[in-house]
């Protein structure tokens, strides 16, 4: 699984889907679940939060990036 792929993917439709914000702040790990539509793995699944909370959160895709790469 490409991490990084995933991260952009949600923070993507967090960004652009009022609804799914909604689920994200609820339950990030089910709603990343079922915007990918697959089972992730809970040590990848909480690497893909984190990813994109961070990216969320400060708006530098660098910086959460290069952190994700580091937790690997």
């Amino acid at each position: 699984m490409d991490i990084k792929d995933q991260v952009t993917k949600i923070v993507d439709k967090v960004k652009n889907d009022k609804d799914f914000e909604k689920e994200f702040k609820a339950n990030p790990e089910k709603a990343i679940e079922k915007a990918s539509g697959i089972d992730i793995p809970d040590g990848m699944l909480d690497k893909v939060v984190s990813g994109v909370q961070a990216k969320l959160g400060a708006g530098k895709a660098a910086g959460a990036i290069d952190s994700l790469k580091k937790l690997i």
